[in-house]
C-alpha cells in the first residue's frame, strides 16, 4: 500500500533524485519537481512517479506545481544552489539569487503545503540544510548564510506548528554531485550518497517525530541513538544552531 504522496523538490538529479528513488521503493507516490523538465521526467518514469516543472523561487511556479500535485503528505524541500564562490564583490543580484532559491524557495514550498497538512491533521517536511551553516572557516558569504537561515527557519517553523506538522532539517553531508564536483578535491571527506535518502526514509515513517526541529547529519548522527537520548537533547539543547558564551 502506498504511504501517501511525497513531493521532492530539486528531484531531477543528485541527492533529490536518490531521495525520490528511496521513497518510491518504500511505497510512496512520489512527485518530482525541478526546473529541468527532462530530468524530472526521466526520474519520474524510472520510479513510477509524476513529474512537474518547478522553479522554487517563483511563487506562481510553486503554486501551480503543488496544485497539479494535489494533497502532499511529505515535502522534501531539497532544491538549492551552491555559489560557493559568492563573496562581497560579486554582483548583488547574483549574490541574492542564492537566497531566492535556498531560503525563499523553501518558504514558498512550505507555506503552500502546510494548509492542506493542517486540514488533514498530519504531515512532515524535511528541509535540506548543510554543515556550511555552522562549520568554521567558510569564506564565501552567500551559501553558508543561506543554509544558516534555512536551519533556523526549520527550527522556528516547527515551533510555530506545535506538533501539528513536523519539520526536520538535515545535512546530507558532502555528497559528490554536479553542484559539488570541482569545488572539492578527490581526497575530500565525501559522504556515501545513500545516507541522505536512508535518513529521509526513516524520518518519513513518523517514528522520529520527537527529533523535529533538530539538525540531523546523515553521516554523523544516528537517529536511533538521538531518539534514545531525546531527554538529553532537550535538556542540553543539542543539534541546534546556538551561540556559546
Amino acid at each position: 500500500m502506498a504511504e501517501g504522496v511525497a513531493f521532492v523538490t530539486g528531484g531531477g538529479r543528485g541527492i533529490g533524485a536518490n531521495i525520490a528513488r528511496a521513497l518510491a521503493a518504500d511505497g510512496w507516490s512520489v512527485v518530482v519537481g525541478a526546473r529541468s523538465q527532462d530530468q524530472v521526467e526521466e526520474v519520474a518514469a524510472e520510479i513510477g512517479g509524476r513529474a512537474v516543472e518547478l522553479d522554487v523561487s517563483s511563487r506562481g511556479s510553486v503554486e501551480r506545481a503543488f496544485a497539479a500535485a494535489g494533497p502532499v503528505d511529505l515535502l522534501i524541500a531539497n532544491a538549492g544552489i551552491g555559489a560557493h564562490e559568492s563573496t562581497w564583490e560579486v554582483d548583488p543580484d547574483a549574490w541574492w539569487r542564492t537566497f531566492e532559491v535556498n531560503v525563499l524557495g523553501v518558504h514558498l514550498c512550505c507555506r503552500t503545503v502546510i494548509p492542506g497538512m493542517l486540514e488533514r491533521g498530519s504531515g512532515r517536511i524535511v528541509i535540506t540544510g548543510s554543515g556550511a551553516s555552522y562549520l568554521p572557516g567558510a569564506s564565501a558569504t552567500a551559501y553558508p548564510a543561506s543554509k544558516a537561515a534555512v536551519g533556523r527557519y526549520a527550527e522556528t517553523l516547527n515551533n510555530e506548528l506545535g506538533g501539528r506538522v513536523h519539520v526536520f532539517v538535515i545535512s546530507p553531508g558532502l555528497v559528490r554531485t554536479a553542484m559539488t564536483e570541482g569545488s572539492f578535491g578527490d581526497d575530500a571527506p565525501w559522504t556515501p550518497p545513500e545516507l541522505a535518502p536512508e535518513l529521509v526514509r526513516k524520518l518519513a515513517t513518523g517514528r522520529y517525530d520527537a527529533l523535529a526541529g533538530r539538525y540531523i547529519h546523515a553521516e554523523h548522527d544516528d537517529v536511533d541513538d538521538l531518539l534514545a537520548r531525546i531527554d538529553e537533547l532537550r535538556e542540553r539543547d543539542l543539534n541546534a544552531i546556538r551561540l556559546q558564551r
